[in-house]
């Protein structure tokens, strides 16, 4: 008999890692090895434990994204474990970050059950699994690439959408200030706007962002210098 594919969880719903649990311990030829509920936690464990998949969240509450902590997982290169999203978010944003990060798979959190156990069998070998509206977000990607954002792009645009000023995004990202400000004139060339307000708004038509991201209205901090102005 083969040994079962062991199982690291990280959410940071209590209710969400019971469901999954229970699920796993009802399905043979899995093993929950342990469960946690922040990215640094799941780093941590995951470096402990060696489980073979990483069952991963993106949105943990305080402390890194799930995108980060993927990241940090799948430094330690062919050791590492696979890293399978399991997550509600399936924005150009959360996708591309991840997938950057080295995650394996990325599936829904509305899949049924069935999808869920293949998915961590595929990642347990190796394979990826996309759930089919990521896996049509990634196809415009690779169809359009002129116009799309980078990943560290979209990082940038989505805490501009929650109000943050270029400092505080520095401060976030570990980034100088003048290197946001050239994110933010790569973004308004590529979404052919001239404003923070109006780069949010375009991007979340676009479906880009979360549409519950709240528009920036920080007075004066609206036009990055050297912006090009929107020829819209």
């Amino acid at each position: 008999m083969s040994e079962p594919i062991r199982i690291l969880l990280v959410d940071d719903h209590p209710v969400v890692r019971s469901g999954i649990r229970a699920m796993l311990l009802d399905q043979p030829g899995f093993e929950l090895v342990g469960e946690v509920a922040t990215g640094a936690e799941g780093v941590a464990e995951a470096r402990r434990l060696r489980p073979d998949v990483v069952l991963m969240d993106l949105q943990l509450g305080a402390g890194i994204h799930g995108s980060e902590a993927t990241r940090q997982i799948t430094a330690a290169g062919a050791s590492a474990p696979r890293v399978l999203v399991l997550t509600t978010f399936d924005t150009d944003a959360d996708i591309l970050a991840v997938v950057e990060a080295g995650a394996t798979g990325y599936l829904l959190k509305d899949a049924p059950p069935e999808k869920l156990f293949a998915a961590i069998r595929s990642a347990a070998a190796g394979d990826s699994t996309l759930a089919p509206s990521v896996a049509s977000r990634l196809l415009g990607q690779m169809r359009s690439p002129a116009a799309t954002l980078t990943a560290r792009e979209l990082q940038v645009l989505e805490l501009v959408a929650e109000g943050l000023s270029n400092r505080q995004i520095g401060k976030r990202l570990f980034l100088s200030e003048t290197t946001i400000k050239t994110h933010l004139v790569h973004i308004y060339a590529k979404l052919d706007v001239d404003s923070r307000t109006a780069a949010v708004a375009a991007a979340t038509r676009r479906g880009l962002i979360r549409s519950s991201c709240s528009t920036p209205s920080r007075p004066g901090s609206d036009r990055v210098s050297g912006a090009p102005p929107s020829s819209a």
